[in-house]
């Protein structure tokens, strides 16, 4: 009898493990905690594309340098905070979404900020959602950019399954229009592309399109943008 609870016991213990486990392993799989093998371009024989503008002269292009800036706060990993900062900039360590992407910008030389601000300055009919003209908050919220990059980005396809369409310092905003990101060069097993973004999870650079519904992808490229919308960066 001893020997018939202990296996129940043990059956049961079994059972208990694999009900707490596999929704623990899915759950971690979701959120990417579990590390896994990225690709780049070059594994799916897709071309990099390069930008051919170099606005702050620095020997490399304005995709790459917006990458760069983007990974460069991914690694950082700033603590999710979006309060009010009375200079404008938060510090590096807090941010949110939208700071991701001015400070991919600023890494290529330019000033989302000021350029968001003039342009709230001279069409305020454009920007709906903008009561009154704050250039300390303006360019941290994710509607305004929307508007921004509508008028002055180039549009692109929104099907991830398009792989090659999708290229490293792209910019896509999710469908509920409250979430944006910088894409990355890393890929899946199946090509499509990482985004980088703070929304406060663990990894700042993943495999976010599995749980993110695109609803706009932009690529900035400054050599089709009125040389008046281009502000550089103050620093």
């Amino acid at each position: 009898m001893m020997k018939f609870f202990k296996r129940l016991f043990i059956l049961i213990f079994m059972v208990i493990i694999v009900i707490v486990l596999i929704p623990a392993v899915q759950l971690a799989d979701y959120y990417n905690l579990i590390p896994r093998f990225s690709y780049s371009n070059e594994d799916f024989g897709i071309e990099t594309v390069y930008s051919s503008v170099d606005y702050n002269c620095n020997g490399v292009d304005d995709y790459t340098d917006i990458l760069l800036g983007a990974k460069a706060d991914a690694e950082n990993h700033p603590r999710y905070d979006g309060s009010y900062q009375e200079n404008g900039y938060p510090p590096d360590d807090i941010g949110v979404c939208t700071d991701v992407v001015w400070r991919a910008f600023r890494n290529a030389g330019y000033s989302l900020r000021y350029m968001v601000d003039r342009d709230i300055m001279l069409y305020p009919q454009d920007y709906r959602r903008v009561d009154k003209r704050d250039d300390k908050i303006d360019f941290r919220r994710v509607v305004n950019l929307r508007v921004f990059f509508d008028k002055y980005a180039t549009q692109l396809t929104t099907d991830t399954t398009d792989i090659a369409r999708w290229q490293g310092g792209d910019i896509v905003i999710f469908k509920d229009n409250k979430h944006i990101g910088i894409v990355s060069d890393k890929r899946t097993k199946e090509g499509v592309v990482y985004i980088i973004h703070n929304g406060g999870q663990p990894v700042r650079e993943e495999d976010y399109l599995k749980r993110g519904e695109v609803l706009k992808h932009y690529r900035f490229d400054a050599s089709v943008i009125p040389e008046d919308v281009l502000v550089a960066w103050e620093g």
